[in-house]
């Protein structure tokens, strides 16, 4: 519950206006998608996380792209932006939809693919100088990596009941990672602490 607060806060002041917000209006719909994508994630649980201790792995989250004291509002976007399209392309599957209840996922589908709507017409935005875009493509890179280990285990794994459960924890803890990430950003832009 703690997680989707923390979650609701930053996405009310994302999309808040100028004054809160990186650079763009993120629209008040991109707050609901965001808390309901969490839910159902949750919801989409068919085995115990105890019971797949065994098969957990770390797949090395990109933190050199989230790390620092000055983060740039572009490197914030294009992170979260390339988190969602990548668990998007990744819920797509046919395995995925072998994995989870169809209904769960279609309506997670769904609000992935708002959100990306909205990312992306705000990175439009904000990649307008050239730095801009180096940032973006460094950081994206770095993420599509971090999925790219996240369905090498999916294989390595055969697309086990535990391989998804442990993926479904993975992604609902990098978005947590993101709401962080882009909360630090915020309050710089505040010049809070």
């Amino acid at each position: 519950m703690a997680l989707l607060l923390s979650l609701l806060m930053t996405l009310v002041v994302l999309s808040s206006g100028p004054g809160g917000s990186l650079g763009c209006e993120l629209p008040q719909s991109h707050v609901l998608d965001s808390i309901q994508n969490l839910r159902l994630l949750g919801q989409m649980r068919r085995l115990s996380p105890l019971s797949c201790l065994k098969d957990r792995r770390d797949f090395r989250f990109p933190w050199q792209q989230v790390d620092g004291s000055q983060l740039q509002k572009i490197r914030v976007m294009s992170v979260h932006h390339e988190m969602v399209q990548q668990a998007f392309q990744l819920l797509l599957s046919e395995r995925a939809s072998a994995a989870w209840d169809k209904t769960l996922l279609d309506h997670v589908r769904t609000g992935l693919h708002q959100q990306l709507e909205h990312l992306e017409s705000c990175l439009v935005q904000l990649v307008t100088e050239e730095d801009s875009a180096q940032s973006y493509g460094s950081a994206s890179l770095e993420m599509k990596r971090y999925f790219q280990r996240i369905r090498l285990y999916l294989k390595e794994k055969k697309y086990s009941g535990c391989a998804w459960e442990v993926i479904r924890v993975e992604i609902m803890r990098s978005f947590s990672l993101s709401t962080t990430l882009q909360e630090r950003v915020m309050n710089e832009d505040m010049g809070l602490p």
